[in-house]
């Protein structure tokens, strides 16, 4: 005898706000993964020489990789927020008996996050 299991809905996740936008951040890896395969392919189109590479920049020079862009941006960070708004509840650090505050590793997460992106700005847009 198997036991009773009950029928799961298609939609499940639309019915409260809580499961949507946990749907919603696990969704957003598909739109890494894809900025991921249009990365490996530049390095791909780049190790071909310069026609593959000048044809592949004008590909995404178009306003559809464009409009990718935006949404991959958006899927980033969100996906980063959310971890970051989740990561305190997750990881607790002591030292001794003492129990950092969670606003002072979420102050901590963002605050390098902010310092590493504007490092990376500044190596690749400044420099």
């Amino acid at each position: 005898m198997t036991p009773f299991q009950r029928p799961v809905s298609a939609i499940w996740w639309l019915k409260k706000r809580a499961y949507f936008f946990f749907i919603l951040r696990e969704l957003t890896s598909v739109f890494i993964a894809m900025y991921l395969v249009l990365l490996l392919l530049l390095l791909q189109r780049l190790s071909a020489g310069p026609g593959p590479y000048a044809a592949y920049l004008r590909f995404l020079a178009t306003p559809g990789m464009f409009a990718f862009h935006a949404v991959a941006l958006a899927a980033a960070l969100y996906h980063t927020l959310t971890s970051m708004s989740f990561l305190p509840n997750i990881i607790v650090v002591r030292f001794g008996e003492f129990r950092l505050p969670a606003i002072a590793y979420a102050v901590g997460s963002y605050s390098g996050w902010i310092v590493i992106s504007v490092l990376i700005f500044w190596i690749v847009v400044l420099r």
